[in-house]
């Protein structure tokens, strides 16, 4: 069973910048797709950016473009979103996700982690 451990969330003045990062209970997690997906307050959870399995290759949604980027390193089985120009709509629990065998975070994940609040406010 993998587990997943986010950090890094907390309270970020608007503008300001903040990164994640979640740790991958195995020794590489190179053939693991995963993704960072987020809730704000009364809102569904939705996805926020992927990294497949293998290639690395990246996506976004359109409300992030620009201003997150998401990187994995993993030879120490760790995913981060770097998060810049944050604005308060950025507001909820992040979460950090993974799957074994797929091309997309949009269709279902195995492994979730328990979420790391990032609050942007003034």
């Amino acid at each position: 069973q993998l587990q997943l451990v986010e950090s890094g969330g907390g309270l970020v003045e608007p503008g300001g910048s903040l990164t994640l990062s979640c740790k991958a209970s195995v020794p590489d997690s190179t053939y693991y797709t995963m993704g960072w997906f987020r809730q704000a307050p009364g809102n569904e959870r939705e996805e926020v950016s992927c990294s497949l399995r293998i290639s690395s290759t990246r996506s976004y949604v359109d409300a992030v473009k620009g201003r997150f980027t998401i990187s994995r390193d993993n030879a120490k089985s760790t995913l981060y979103l770097q998060m810049s120009s944050l604005k308060p709509e950025d507001t909820g629990v992040y979460y950090c996700a993974a799957k074994r065998i797929g091309s997309s975070c949009s269709d279902g994940m195995e492994f979730w982690g328990e979420g790391t609040l990032v609050t942007v406010s003034s």
